[in-house]
């Protein structure tokens, strides 16, 4: 049954959008970006960022917005943590205390200030993790599409 499950996939990668042409380790690298985009802080982002990277360097389009998507439900969980990460890497002071004083009355000078200090510093922490997160995915995931055969017969001419 797993043999059938195997040469089902490989037969869907020969005629499909995923199987065009791609080396196992530029797919591998297509999906680590997408996913890590995919868990960037900032709703709305991610698949804007994917496409033009996925032009920009002639990656696989639709792999790297499948990947972007399959990590969304991580964006949203990650949020806290990136800005908890954001606030130790840049001060002793938490970013939470940055967010209970918007809570105030503050000037819009203010607000715009300690919101773009925000986003700042979530940005970062995210930039912190996910360079290592897409060099950490890309050889387990290598390995992986390298035992697909329609993978495999491409990885000679990338």
């Amino acid at each position: 049954m797993l043999e059938s499950i195997r040469e089902n996939l490989a037969r869907q990668l020969n005629t499909g959008w995923i199987g065009q042409g791609i080396s196992p380790q530029r797919l591998a690298i297509t999906l680590a970006l997408g996913f890590a985009i995919g868990c960037l802080p900032v709703v709305g982002i991610p698949t804007l960022l994917c496409a033009a990277l996925a032009l920009a360097l002639r990656l696989n389009l639709p792999a790297m917005q499948a990947a972007n998507y399959v990590a969304m439900p991580l964006q949203f969980a990650l949020i806290v943590p990136f800005v908890k990460l954001g606030g130790w890497i840049f001060s002793g002071r938490s970013n939470s205390a940055v967010v209970s004083s918007l809570w105030g009355h503050p000037s819009v000078l203010d607000l715009a200030q300690q919101s773009g200090a925000l986003v700042g510093h979530t940005l970062t922490a995210w930039l912190v993790i996910a360079l290592p997160a897409v060099l950490l995915l890309t050889v387990p995931l290598t390995l992986v599409l390298r035992r697909i055969p329609a993978l495999a017969a491409a990885e000679a001419g990338d």
